[in-house]
Parts: C-alpha cells; structure tokens; sequence
C-alpha cells in the first residue's frame, strides 16, 4: 500500500507540475532526426541531396494514465547556389504539436527557418540561421472533475464546475542558430553548432501574467567518420538548458552496410545513448536509397522508474531526401562519409 501511495503521489506531482509549468519543451531523443528543432543552421545542409522531409513521433512515459505525445513533420530544401556550387540558401518549414493529460494541454507550433552556407576552401563551412514561429498553447479545463461535482458517490461532470472551457495564448517565436563543418576528406565529416530558441522571451499564460519563456541555448556536435565500405560511425553529443532545467543526451550509431555492391546499399543502423541523470537510449533503423526509418526506446534509470516501471519513451523517426532533378547529380558537394 505504501507503494502504490508513493507512485500516485508522483505521478499526481508530475501531472501538476505540466499544467504549472506549461509542459515541457518539445525534445526528441533522437535529435539527429529533428534538424531544424536542433538548430536552424541545419536547414538545407545536405551535403548529398536538394531537400529532404522527415516526421517524427515520440510517446513519453506510457505508464502513466496519459502520457506526452509530441509530433512533428518538416521539410527543408536547397536554393540559390552561386557559380561555383559551394555557397547556397536554405529554407524550410516545421509544425509541432505536444499534447499531455486529461485536459489535453498541448503546444502546436508552426515555424519557417532560413539559412546560409557559406563555404570556406576546401575542407570547412560556416552556416547560420533564423527562425520565425507562431505558436499556440491550450488546455480544456471542462475535462478535468472538481471537489463541487462530488454527488457523494462519483464525479457528475453535468454539475457545474465554475471553471472555463478552452483556454488559449498565443505567441510568436524567433530563434538564430550557427554551424562550423570541417571535411578534410571523403572518410571524415565534424559538425559544431550552437543555437539559441525563444530569443524574444514571449510571454505564455492563460490567466494574463507576466511569464516569458526563458532563452534556451543549445549546443551539439555531431561526427561521421568512415572506416571502411562496410561500416561508418557516428558520435555525437547533445546538450541544452532552460531556467535551470537541461538535457545531456550523448551516444554513438553504427551504419552497416550489408549490400556494398548494389547501386542503393541497404544500411542497418544500431547505436545507444545516455541521457544524464535519466536514461539509457536504444536506437536501431533501416536505410534504403531516400528512405531513412529510425526507432528508438528511453529506458528509464532514474528514481522515476519506480513509479514507471522504466518505460520512458518510444520515438520514430522517419526521414526522406532526394535531388530534384538529374542535373543535380552533376554538382559540386563538399566531402560527407557515404557508401
């Protein structure tokens, strides 16, 4: 019994905790999927295609009654590239939506993202980014029950509660982001950036107070290294923080290529990362000529596994790219380990 108290007290607390605090900041564990929530320098860095279209879906603590549902689908594309095809624009678009507990409290977010690269020599690029957003917070208070509605043997949700229905705010969001890339060779791709969100601090409440949301710097870095036609590695550490709360996430995916000698290879795709203080992540995925198709599992570490049995999250991921034309194979790329 003293148990099963302890675990409702932390899910009351943690269900409380996402109404008082507006929920928390959409994340993916598998950012290396979500590039433009990551850093809007990434949009239009591809170093092998034109555009590219991905959605992402995560479900955050299923043991609980009803978990977090964050969605997202994006795309972005190449423009704009001078004489020698080595500086070039990059745009694109995003929605969001995070949706969590019985009065479905929840964050959709529409945003477009414009960036520059800008290639210097032979072996580095400088790219650097903007964002613009408009977003939309709610929640539906009519589905939540109250002392008042108790008749003595249930809550009648036809008694009059006293609270509104839906309520909304809005806001516009702008973010700025910067990349350094260093390619010294085909085998050999490093990726620094640095990215700030809610730059203009906008205000979020339902009930008309002063609450901005706070800056929230985020910094990764991202490598590839080939070792072979069979097998490429790729490191990489995420971290960011918002008014005193942050997320360390760092790991590493394996590509296998189990069909080196056909004209789209076939890559299996495994890794496992650590986020600090909270989970271990397992990741596995396909990739198949576009397509890119990744799953992954948050394993629970923390005390919270004692109320969630250690079922963190499930996330997918998946990712498309592709030239636009024929003429495009023609082009100048700079250097990304590939099969």
């Amino acid at each position: 019994m003293r148990k099963l108290i302890k675990k409702t007290a932390l899910l009351f607390s943690l269900s409380a905790l996402s109404v008082a605090g507006f929920s928390q900041g959409m994340h993916f564990s598998q950012y290396y999927n979500a590039p433009l929530l990551l850093n809007p320098a990434n949009a239009g860095l591809l170093p092998a295609d034109d555009y590219r279209v991905g959605v992402n879906y995560r479900k955050q603590w299923a043991s609980i009654p009803v978990p977090y549902n964050t969605t997202s689908v994006f795309a972005d594309f190449q423009a704009m590239r001078n004489k020698n095809q080595t500086n070039w624009l990059g745009g694109g678009a995003s929605f969001w939506n995070d949706k969590v507990g019985d009065g479905h409290l929840s964050l959709t977010k529409f945003e477009a993202v414009l960036a520059y690269h800008l290639q210097m020599g032979e072996y580095s690029m400088i790219s650097v980014g903007a964002s613009g957003g408009y977003a939309q917070r709610s929640v539906d208070f009519s589905r939540f029950t109250y002392g008042v509605q108790w008749d003595g043997q249930m809550f009648d949700r036809d008694i009059a509660s006293g609270e509104n229905g839906v309520s909304q705010t809005n806001y516009f969001d702008i973010g700025a982001g910067l990349n350094y890339a260093f390619f010294p060779n085909e085998n050999v791709y490093i990726k620094i950036g640095g990215s700030v969100a809610h730059i203009n601090q906008p205000k979020e409440s339902f009930y008309g107070q002063d609450n901005s949301i706070g800056l929230r710097p985020t910094g990764n870095i991202d490598a590839l290294f080939k070792l072979n036609d069979y097998v490429i590695v790729n490191p990489s550490v995420y971290f960011t923080t918002q008014k005193g709360a942050y997320e360390l996430l760092y790991g590493t995916l394996f590509s296998l290529n189990v069909s080196p000698k056909e004209k789209n290879s076939t890559q299996l795709i495994v890794g496992a990362y650590h986020r600090w203080g909270d989970a271990v992540v397992g990741a596995i995925g396909l990739k198949y000529a576009q397509w890119k198709l990744m799953t992954s599992y948050d394993f629970t570490m923390s005390t919270l596994s004692q109320a969630n049995k250690g079922r963190g999250a499930f996330e997918m991921g998946l990712v498309f790219e592709a030239l636009y034309n024929s003429f495009s194979r023609d082009r100048r790329t700079y250097h990304c380990p590939r099969f």
